[in-house]
């Protein structure tokens, strides 16, 4: 690194772990909302229930994380309301004098706000793609032979058409991956998160170069390590699908 003047390597591993952190936590609370949500805004089509989760997941999209950041500080922070959650930082002062889960506790704590602004702006596109994927596999023949048969409505959603309709959730696994651990600038930036995306903006300022290559070298990992989780995940899915052959 021609600014640290250490191994780029070495740099980019001190900011890895926050990123890593909410990359994760934002990866898996967004699949564990979304898939369900979908499914159900689809099972009730058309309903005040899909109704009003659209209109809920589309004003999320819509709002940019530097205002939603903003506006959960002064709702949340102590900016004008409430004190519930501190604005800064991924962990408290006395963090290194507590017991293991007070860590887990304190860090979780921290991250209530931030995560918030990772999680909000991406449900809109995976709430509405699992929707539309299910209401297209309901729609299809073999659900409707299988209605025929006498299977129950349960059977024919959860064990039939379930497992073809996260074919395309599959699809953009890798490319989730790639955003969530790469690191938000603006989010860092808000909250005061030494994390991946303040320290690529830092290094563009700076021209150093052995770090942006670096991190441009993790976040390709990342994308082919996230490509290959869903051509695994694929055969899982689709027993059809046979890459050996």
């Amino acid at each position: 690194s021609f600014v640290h003047d250490e191994p780029a390597m070495r740099v980019i591993a001190g900011k890895f772990p926050v990123s890593l952190q909410f990359g994760i936590a934002s990866f898996v609370l967004t699949y564990l909302v979304c898939i369900p949500l979908g499914v159900a805004k689809a099972v009730g089509d058309g309903t005040p229930f899909d109704t009003v989760t659209s209109v809920l997941v589309f004003v999320g999209y819509s709002i940019s994380p530097l205002m939603l950041g903003i506006l959960l500080i002064v709702l949340f922070g102590g900016g004008t309301f409430v004190s519930w959650f501190p604005i800064s930082g991924s962990a408290s002062d006395f963090y290194e004098a507590m017991t293991f889960w007070q860590r887990m506790g304190d860090r979780a704590w921290h991250a209530v706000l931030p995560l918030a602004c990772y999680l909000i702006g991406n449900f809109a596109t995976l709430t509405l793609l699992m929707k539309n994927a299910f209401l297209e596999e309901l729609g299809k023949a073999y659900v409707q032979a299988a209605r025929a048969k006498g299977l129950s409505e349960r059977t024919v959603r959860y064990r039939h058409a379930l497992r073809n309709a996260l074919i395309p959730i599959v699809t953009g696994l890798g490319h989730f991956l790639g955003v969530f651990f790469v690191g938000n600038l603006f989010i860092e930036q808000i909250f005061s998160l030494d994390g991946m995306g303040l320290l690529f903006y830092n290094s563009l300022l700076a021209r150093d170069y052995p770090v942006l290559l670096g991190i441009l070298t993790l976040v390709s990992l990342t994308l082919m390590v996230g490509n290959l989780l869903a051509d695994f995940l694929y055969v899982i899915v689709d027993p059809r699908i046979d890459f050996a052959g």
